[in-house]
């Protein structure tokens, strides 16, 4: 190790001008990763869900720029992640629920997904591809999913 080695002097090109970008796409990450806990726990309420995914994102965009550099970037990277992850995770755990699954197992297997997500958000430009896929995920499956069950309409012939 060089001398006075801080994680960003040895390469003053590189990491120093990507630690920011780096620390908010983390923030994104983890925003997405609360987005999807929170939807675990209070999808049948979407507002409500969509609600404390926003307040969680931004304290974690807070405690993220509090800890690491990135500034007002954090913050509204961490607000957008809690957005985006709680407007993806709301859609697939309420068709789950609709169709037979248990509130506490839907829960139980969200939560594994959002400590998932939240390590994704380690990985350098992974935390923005959670971010932008998770509503990505939920439009597609709103645009596939049928308006009624298909086997009511054989019975009311």
């Amino acid at each position: 190790m060089p001398r006075g080695y801080n994680g960003t002097k040895c390469f003053p090109g590189t990491l120093a001008a990507m630690s920011g970008w780096y620390w908010i796409g983390v923030s994104a990450g983890f925003g997405a990763a609360a987005g999807v806990l929170v939807s675990g726990f209070a999808a049948r309420l979407a507002a409500v869900a969509i609600a404390l995914a926003a307040a969680a994102g931004l304290g974690l965009g807070f405690a993220v720029d509090a800890w690491q550099p990135g500034g007002w970037g954090d913050v509204v990277a961490g607000t957008l992640g809690g957005l985006a992850g709680a407007f993806g995770a709301v859609q697939i755990v309420r068709g789950a629920l609709r169709r037979g699954g248990t509130t506490g197992g839907t829960a139980a297997l969200v939560t594994g997904a959002a400590l998932v997500v939240a390590g994704l958000a380690w990985i350098p430009v992974a935390g923005y591809l959670v971010a932008v896929a998770l509503p990505a995920v939920a439009a597609r499956l709103r645009r596939r999913s049928p308006e009624r069950y298909a086997g009511l309409r054989t019975l009311a012939k």
